[in-house]
This record gives structure tokens, sequence and C-alpha cells, in this order.
């Protein structure tokens, strides 16, 4: 499994961007993908530090959202292009962060949703990609 995420930049408060997580290695309808965030030096280090924010069940089309982004995020995917998208409006300084995505397979016996705890006891990992936002 490989994910690569695509799309952060410097922004200003509420513009908009969107980020891209192209995947490959497995079947695209049979996975659960997230967003993640993490900033560096705020909170714990590594995966358990990962704010979940938005997951995709790509079998069904489900999704969910944290409170903080509802309204204002999108996620979505393409599975002609096995990309997940997260579309992001109304960007504020409080979301900047390195966002990740995240992937695991809704049939090997870890996956509730919204997947999040599953991912990181056992998913795959993107690298991630810098979101800044100035205010």
């Amino acid at each position: 499994v490989q994910l690569v995420e695509s799309g952060g930049d410097l922004v200003q408060a509420g513009d908009s961007l969107r980020l891209s997580c192209a995947t490959s290695g497995f079947t695209f309808d049979t996975y659960s993908v997230a967003w993640f965030r993490q900033t560096p030096g705020k909170g714990r280090e590594g995966v358990l530090g990962r704010e979940g924010i938005s997951s995709i069940n790509l079998r069904d089309g489900t999704t969910f959202y944290i409170d903080s982004v509802k309204g204002r995020f999108t996620i979505s995917s393409d599975k002609a292009a096995k990309t997940v998208y997260l579309q992001m409006s109304d960007l504020k300084p409080e979301d900047t962060a390195n966002y990740i995505c995240a992937a695991i397979s809704l049939d090997g016996g870890w996956y509730e949703p919204p997947g999040f705890a599953a991912m990181r006891i056992a998913g795959s990992w993107g690298r991630g990609t810098q979101v800044t936002v100035s205010s």
C-alpha cells in the first residue's frame, strides 16, 4: 500500500485548498481512507499525536468529519484515479498542520467507523503535505 499526498500550500485565512491522496497497492473500494493532521511540537509525537479529521468508506461512500471541520471540509474519492481528496474552505490559522492520509482494509478485522483508531494501530500512512494558514 502506498499513499502520496499533495496540494499543501501557504494560504491566507478564508482561502480554500484541495489536497490529494494518490493511492496504489490495494483494491480501491475495499478500503477506508482518512485524513489526519499533525503539528510538530503540539501534542504527542508519532502516530498517536495525529488528529483524525475526516474519513471515507470507499465501499459505500460513508463519510465522517470531526466537529471543527464540519461544513468547511469535504472528503471525496475518484475510483478511476484511485485518489482521495480533501477540499478545504474557509481555512483558519488553527488549520495549520502537516496533513497526512492513511488507509486500512475494511475486511482485515481492525476497522470500525470512522476508522481512526484502526489506522493508528494497523494502517498504512503517507508522508504528509504541509498546509500553513496565515492570519
